[in-house]
């Protein structure tokens, strides 16, 4: 099912690319029923997995050799952190494929990128072979690299190209550690990630190990994105169309932080616990940091691509106290790392739908400018209702996803590091009020009359938001379902510490 789960979106794409004749509802209905295929696999799957304690932590596992002489081979499995961000990204792709688009003239182009960055997302989460990690993370940036570069707006190819060879920078450093970490193996080379994690091939805080980790976690700070490596991040949403962007901070950005608990934490504990603390302290700059700099934007996608910064911020400074290996607080390490992985999913979903809901304001005004709108809430209350109750998810808001991933995160921080949890707490403060005053600039106030008549949401456009919020209240109210099969991973990952 998972190299289904895989290969199917990536067929979708070959067919939708050479299917010509094809007008744009039959190139989008097809997209559509394409991008679902995933979603349905992963959930069969999440319905068979095990979460009890004792379970095996990968199952649904395949492999095939491929390369046997460096041991390479088509290896897919999952643990619950893996099965939980995958089955969030096929949602989040389903969601952003049926979103109204302007496609410009070119459906299939449009959706065929879609559904390969679809396959390439999910191979990356789904994959247990350090080279195939690697293979994914690069062709992610491929896909994304053309719809902001061919569907965007504003400076897109400019955009697009700082995105392309930023990441690609990252990812380059990200290589160098993967042979770094390989080579260094007492049993011969191995690109089995379950064999890597076992054996631990490069412990202590020698140059030698102490190289490939800084290069491990430069490649994922890029992607993360953390400060100082963020820069990248808010002119590629700017100018990239809504769908883009909402798979660009719900799916691709989580490729940094799950791939960090993936590989330098679960494969050099001892080098990650030397270094957690440094890590926790940069988190807690870029929660800050993010949360600030948001604050002073009058460009609404600017200003929620900033929250990402600060929100991904939170997800380092979980996985940094989970990587502690600080005697007898287990349980605090496991309910961070925990925290992290729900925060993971609940800015996927939340900040997908924010930047959806940017993507229906410059359809309808083709402006970002904040000082420009005022007033909506009279003329577009289903738009009102879903920027509120996405707005307030962020900001962390009791009975929301953000609340219970931060609550643990932060509960989890406080038993290992109190007072980068302390500090990092003044960033909830900053985020409720940037988002409490985005919602005055745009819904209160007097209503400008070029905006009279703006259009609310639409019918597929309420339906997309509505499934996406409706997920984020679920999840909020009523956590356990979630919990328990983070917690089978977590347990694992922080128990091998």
């Amino acid at each position: 099912m998972l190299t289904l789960a895989i290969l199917s979106p990536l067929l979708g794409a070959l067919i939708l690319a050479f299917a010509t004749g094809l007008h744009e509802r039959a190139a989008r209905t097809l997209a559509v029923a394409l991008s679902a295929v995933p979603l349905v696999l992963l959930a069969a799957v999440w319905i068979g997995f095990d979460a009890s304690p004792g379970a095996p932590q990968f199952q649904a596992v395949a492999e095939v050799p491929w390369v046997p002489s460096l041991d390479v081979g088509w290896r897919v499995g999952v643990d619950g952190m893996s099965l939980a961000l995958a089955l969030m990204s096929a949602l989040l792709f389903l969601a952003s494929i049926a979103w109204p688009a302007d496609v410009r003239g070119r459906p299939r182009a449009y959706y065929a990128w879609f559904l390969f960055l679809e396959g390439v997302s999910l191979g990356l989460f789904l994959v247990l072979d350090l080279l195939l990690f690697y293979v994914f993370f690069d062709l992610s940036l491929v896909g994304m690299y053309f719809l902001i570069g061919r569907w965007g707006h504003g400076e897109a190819e400019r955009a697009a190209l700082k995105f392309f060879i930023y990441t690609l920078a990252g990812s380059l450093a990200f290589l160098l550690a993967i042979l770094g970490l390989v080579l260094a193996s007492p049993q011969g080379l191995t690109f089995d990630m379950r064999v890597l994690i076992e054996m631990q091939p490069l412990t202590g805080t020698g140059l030698y190990a102490s190289l490939v980790l800084l290069g491990f976690l430069v490649g994922f700070a890029v992607k993360t994105p953390l400060f100082p490596f963020h820069t990248w991040l808010p002119p590629a949403h700017v100018d990239a169309p809504g769908p883009a962007s909402a798979i660009l901070a719900g799916v691709l950005l989580k490729m940094g932080t799950y791939g960090m608990v993936r590989i330098p934490f679960s494969m050099m504990t001892e080098t990650f616990a030397a270094y957690a603390l440094p890590l926790g302290i940069v988190a807690v700059i870029s929660i800050l940091w993010g949360a600030i700099v948001a604050f002073g934007q009058g460009n609404l996608k600017r200003r929620i691509a900033y929250t990402s910064v600060n929100h991904m911020g939170y997800t380092v400074l979980g996985i940094a106290a989970a990587g502690a290996l600080v005697s007898g607080e287990a349980a605090a390490r496991e309910m961070a790392l925990t925290g992290a992985v729900v925060e993971m999913i609940a800015h996927g979903l939340i900040t997908g739908a924010l930047f959806l809901i940017a993507g229906a304001f410059w359809q309808r005004g083709e402006t970002y400018d904040l000082d420009a709108y005022g007033g909506l809430a009279a003329t577009a209350p289903r738009l009102t209702g879903a920027t509120v109750l996405a707005a307030f998810a962020s900001l962390g808001l009791p009975g929301l996803a953000g609340f219970v991933a931060e609550f643990q995160i932060f509960a989890g921080t406080f038993a290992i590091y109190p007072w980068l949890a302390g500090i990092g707490l003044i960033g909830i403060l900053i985020t409720a009020a940037l988002f409490l005053t985005m919602l005055q600039q745009l819904f209160f106030g007097p209503l400008p009359p070029r905006w009279s008549r703006l259009p609310d949401l639409g019918r597929s456009e309420g339906a997309v938001l509505a499934v996406l919020l409706v997920l984020v209240v679920v999840i909020g109210v009523y956590p356990a379902w979630l919990l328990t099969v983070i917690d089978s991973a977590s347990a694992v990952i922080v128990g091998a510490g």
